[in-house]
């Protein structure tokens, strides 16, 4: 069974957002304690896990995402990279539906290389800052809102991108204002650069400190970036140590979000699942 390390949100090597990749040849899952143990191995901030579906239905390929602590109702790097791994094995030729918690989330390959995922729009909910707040984060919120649907995070508006960029968190606070992480996010300093805001995402609460590019986050960012910009496609950058770029169009109840990708690793897993029960 191969297993591929793919580079996500990113067209060069050790940038983006690393994701384990598993395409699993049972027309079923393996037992749930198997696929946590092969996350917590790979150990990036998420492994995906697809098995193949019956043609002629609504999906293509079933999909799951676990972290090396536990398994998210949403990711979207590690659909890029599923995407990215179907595609260049030959597994799929044309647009891809994966089957997941959220439901069926379509992924359409380009010409050029990059990969569009068609994903739930967040909810945006203006809320007080939870005590503690700006302790926690060592700076004070502009904004906050709540972002309900399938990501649950806080989503904290500051000053600006020397902020953002500059934060070092207190990630045992962090884990007590939201269930899976929070997210902060500035305007971009200067547009001119490619981008129109940036953002960090950091998730102690599911076993990642801080997420190198987090896709699932740009589902509500880009409620908010599009109605403070006025426009429907924006370019966000995750200013972590690894950045990435990810470009977002803003399509009602679905946020479209595109980027590249790049396998650095394809190896052999060793350890094989028990057989499905």
């Amino acid at each position: 069974m191969r297993i591929r390390i793919v580079d996500a949100f990113t067209d060069r090597p050790f940038s983006g957002n690393p994701a384990g990749v598993v395409l699993l040849d049972h027309d079923r899952f393996p037992p749930d304690p198997w696929l946590r143990d092969v996350a917590a191995e790979v150990n990036l901030s998420e492994t995906a896990f697809a098995h193949p579906l019956p043609p002629g239905g609504a999906a293509d390929w079933a999909l799951r995402w676990f972290t090396p602590a536990t398994e998210v109702s949403l990711c979207g790097h590690a659909t890029l990279a599923t995407a990215h791994v179907l595609r260049t094995t030959g597994r799929a030729a044309g647009p891809v539906r994966f089957a997941a918690r959220p439901g069926v989330l379509p992924a359409h390959a380009h010409e050029d290389g990059s990969y569009t995922l068609d994903f739930p729009t967040s909810t945006l909910t203006p809320v007080a800052a939870p005590d503690g707040t700006a302790e926690a984060l060592g700076a004070e919120p502009v904004s906050v809102h709540d972002t309900a649907g399938h990501i649950g995070d806080l989503l904290v508006e500051l000053a600006d991108e020397r902020t953002v960029r500059g934060l070092t968190p207190d990630h045992d606070a962090l884990v007590r204002l939201s269930d899976r992480g929070v997210i902060v996010t500035a305007a971009a300093a200067d547009p001119s650069r490619g981008y129109d805001y940036v953002s960090r995402g950091f998730f102690p609460g599911v076993g990642i400190a801080e997420d190198p590019v987090t896709g699932s986050a740009h589902t509500a960012l880009a409620p908010l970036w599009s109605g403070r910009l006025g426009r429907d496609v924006l370019t966000g950058y995750q200013a972590s140590a690894r950045g990435g770029l990810v470009r977002t169009t803003l399509s009602g109840d679905r946020t479209l979000l595109t980027g590249r990708a790049v396998t650095v690793i394809d190896g052999e897993l060793l350890a094989a699942p028990p057989e499905p029960r």
